[in-house]
């Protein structure tokens, strides 16, 4: 699936890269939050040690940064998108719609959704783009 990047978006991810090291797949950018969908196995150099390098991020943008890893199947993409919410299962329904169902951790059900519903939303919409899942929904 091709995802269409604001210029906002494609000079967010450009910085994002020149401090990190790891590479940006996808930047979803809000008023005081900005999420990068961050190439498989490229995690650690996003953070950086004691998250180091992705306070700089925050820094340089002057606003909250989360980080996603991209994942090959829609199962662990949904996983991944919810962490550090501790996910169980991901069950994929495709019937009118797709939805995927994620199996959380009780404990964990406030740290899926986020503040304010923004962890879920984000989840929502990269899943959207990255694998045309129209809804998440947490078991």
């Amino acid at each position: 699936m091709r995802v269409t990047l604001s210029d906002t978006a494609l000079r967010h991810i450009a910085l994002f890269e020149d401090v990190t090291g790891a590479t940006a797949v996808d930047c979803l950018v809000g008023d005081d939050r900005v999420c990068f969908l961050v190439a498989a196995g490229e995690m650690s150099d996003a953070i950086g040690p004691d998250g180091t390098t992705v306070e700089q991020v925050e820094e340089r943008l002057d606003k909250r940064v989360s980080l996603v890893e991209n994942a090959d199947t829609p199962e662990l993409f949904v996983a991944n998108a919810l962490a550090p919410a501790v996910v169980h299962n991901v069950t994929i329904s495709e019937n009118a719609s797709t939805v995927a169902y994620a199996e959380v951790d009780r404990a964990d059900t406030g740290v899926a959704i986020g503040r304010d519903g923004e962890t879920i939303e984000t989840a929502r919409r990269l899943a959207d783009r990255h694998f045309d899942i129209d809804d998440i929904e947490l078991a």
